[in-house]
């Protein structure tokens, strides 16, 4: 398998592919001129047919990676068969399938390709339904397909292409068995297979690599576990929530239409923080696991249509979300693991803009912040608002903590032993004195007169 990884490509143009031209209109048309990176190596390969395994950070742009030449074999090959679908694109969550469904809807309004879109949360029969008109591109959870599967609502002996979108992120939520499924049910050599994830590195991507692909042409762009170089980073300290709440409204500065995303641990702080920003006359709404699918639709269809100024979120919108007036990404609380703070910060700067990325680190988030520092091997330094200095200047750790107490301890005993070797050495002196034997001393006896 060939590996290729690219630092800087040529500039390179839509308009300059083989592609059908209805494709490139609808290119044009959605304001998509120029490649990214990613785009330029995935869709040359994946044109040619080959199955391909590529690792790009967040942001790069490969939505239309696998898209582009998905539409483009719908449009210029004929089907293998006249009743199953051509192209299944699998996602992790709810969100990234619907975003990638309405970027496919726009690309192929203009033409006689169906979409589909099959996620959990919404009316399975409808579903069903949907499914049994053999629509050309299903756009999927791995979960809910499976499900359609088992219920023998859908066949996929004539799949002409299937498409992993963040094969990483679905092992991670335990799809495995599902994707084993959905592979054996197309397991056909005329299938093409292209696999999109963060990493290149596990054991769990290798093996399924190996099992889905045949001679899969290795795509790396440069390195997927740091953010790219068009996100500028600030991280501010901070003592505690109302440190916090005065940090965010101080530093959320928004230009004419621009957008941001807060992101929090917790679903309760998710609303306290909107109240928050509302008060403070930003138009903000809020996002979290608990909210029904009808709900969660509405408040991406309500922050994509620039109906509010800032989502707050959990790592809920981490991914999948891709909206070009994402200006600013401010981390309320850090993420527990470093890669999830990559993905986040990736919600800003999106295919080749500029973006700006804002944490606020308290007690709380230290560990995380060393984490980060650690995975992306950067040393951060803390920016300051002289309105707003804090008091936290930072934790050390019990390792730390133990260096400099064995230290101390050693340098005690060094004190110790410096003392007691310097009464050891005039003890010595005073026995050199007194245990001199000078022998018995001659006495003169006085002579006494006789009588």
């Amino acid at each position: 398998m060939a590996v290729r990884s690219l630092k800087r490509a040529s500039s390179l143009l839509f308009s300059d592919l083989p592609l059908d031209y209805k494709l490139k209109k609808a290119l044009e048309l959605q304001g998509f001129s120029e490649l990214t990176e990613v785009q330029q190596l995935a869709i040359a390969k994946a044109i040619l047919g080959q199955d391909l395994m590529v690792a790009s950070k967040t942001g790069s742009g490969k939505t239309l990676g696998f898209l582009v030449p998905a539409i483009n074999r719908l449009l210029s090959q004929k089907p293998l068969s006249k009743r199953d679908p051509r192209v299944l694109i699998l996602a992790p969550t709810r969100e990234l399938a619907k975003q990638v469904f309405m970027v496919a809807k726009k690309l192929t309004q203009s033409t006689r390709v169906s979409c589909a879109l099959v996620v959990g949360g919404e009316n399975f029969n409808t579903q069903a339904n949907h499914l049994k008109k053999n629509p050309d591109i299903v756009v999927a959870t791995a979960g809910r397909m499976a499900d359609h599967i088992n219920a023998k609502h859908v066949f996929f002996h004539g799949l002409e292409l299937l498409v992993l979108d963040e094969a990483d992120r679905m092992l991670e939520l335990g799809f495995q068995s599902q994707l084993e499924l959905i592979h054996s049910q197309a397991n056909h050599r005329k299938r093409q297979t292209m696999m999109f994830s963060a990493t290149v590195d596990s054991a769990d991507i290798n093996q399924m690599t190996d099992t889905l692909l045949n001679a899969p042409q290795r795509i790396v762009i440069d390195k997927v576990t740091a953010p790219h170089s068009g996100i500028e980073q600030a991280f501010y300290l901070s003592d505690h929530v109302e440190h916090k709440d005065k940090l965010l409204t101080a530093l959320l500065k928004l230009d004419n239409r621009q957008q941001a995303i807060v992101f929090t641990a917790t679903r309760d702080d998710t609303a306290r923080i909107q109240a928050h920003l509302n008060e403070n006359g930003y138009t903000a709404i809020f996002l979290h696991g608990e909210l029904l699918q009808n709900q969660r639709n509405a408040v991406i269809n309500d922050f994509i249509n620039n109906k509010a100024d800032v989502l707050v979120t959990t790592d809920l919108a981490s991914r999948g979300l891709d909206i070009r007036n994402v200006a600013l990404v401010i981390n309320y609380d850090l993420p527990k693991h470093a890669d999830e703070y990559v993905h986040r910060i990736g919600r800003t700067g999106r295919a080749g803009d500029q973006g700006q990325a804002i944490s606020f680190v308290g007690k709380r988030d230290w560990w995380s912040f060393k984490a980060i520092q650690s995975r992306l091997m950067q040393s951060f330094k803390f920016s300051e608002l002289e309105s707003l200095k804090p008091k936290f200047k930072g934790l050390v750790s019990a390792k730390t903590l133990a260096k400099k107490s064995i230290k101390t301890n050693e340098q005690k005993h060094k004190k110790i032993d410096k003392s007691q070797q310097g009464k050891a050495k005039i003890v010595r002196k005073k026995r050199d004195v007194d245990a001199t034997d000078v022998g018995a001393m001659p006495m003169r006896r006085k002579k006494q007169d006789s009588d």
